[in-house]
């Protein structure tokens, strides 16, 4: 199986228009178009019943101490987690690609509705929900994509991994509200193939391409 995207080149720079925040004219960051990328895939494997997506971070700090604070900055020796961006199951066998902007076109504070989302798939929440966790203006459960933000004061460059899973069953077992893990452990035993694209993102003005 294939997976590629129109909206950016492997391993290249992720556009804004499809970032949570940007550069700032002012100050650090501000919010971008938070569009999700289009993708399309090709040599399916027979048997196929759904399709799972997933966009996760690799490179998100382990410890949050130095994240965003003036006059220091997130080393990059520093040990890194995962961070969920895009949780998407139940897509239907016969889908070969999504389309820029179909399940995202802005920012939403308190987070996109779900669920229940077109296609007759399903969204879970991202890590957003837990990182505005603390924060009244923002608070709230984010299903779906939202896309890029990495510390503005980070050393190292952010990798953003799209991931398609075919799977043996039409629908992926979870319910109610999951997450990312929820999904890679529900689908253990399931994957008839993966492919993955990736491209790389930074607010850290050192850093810009």
């Amino acid at each position: 199986m294939k997976l590629t995207s129109q909206s950016f080149a492997y391993d290249a720079p992720i556009p804004g228009d499809f970032a949570f925040c940007i550069p700032a004219d002012e100050g650090k960051v501000c919010l971008g178009g938070n569009h999700n990328p289009q993708l399309e895939w090709c040599e399916v494997p027979e048997g196929t019943q759904s399709f799972v997506l997933i966009c996760h971070d690799p490179d998100v700090p382990s410890r949050g101490d130095d994240v965003n604070q003036e006059g220091r900055t997130v080393p990059a020796d520093l040990p890194r987690v995962d961070f969920f961006h895009w949780v998407l199951v139940d897509l239907p066998p016969d889908l070969r690609a999504i389309d820029a902007g179909q399940f995202s076109n802005e920012v939403t504070p308190g987070g996109k509705e779900g669920p229940d989302t077109s296609l007759g798939a399903r969204h879970g929440v991202n890590d957003y929900t837990a990182w505005f966790a603390g924060d009244d203006a923002m608070k709230g459960d984010y299903y779906g994509y939202d896309g890029p933000c990495p510390p503005w004061n980070d050393e190292l460059v952010h990798h953003y991994v799209f991931t398609l899973y075919a799977l043996d069953v039409a629908n992926c077992p979870v319910q109610g509200r999951f997450s990312g893990q929820d999904v890679r452990d529900a689908i253990d035993g399931h994957v008839l193939a993966e492919a993955r694209v990736l491209g790389t993102y930074t607010l850290n003005p050192s850093l810009l391409y």
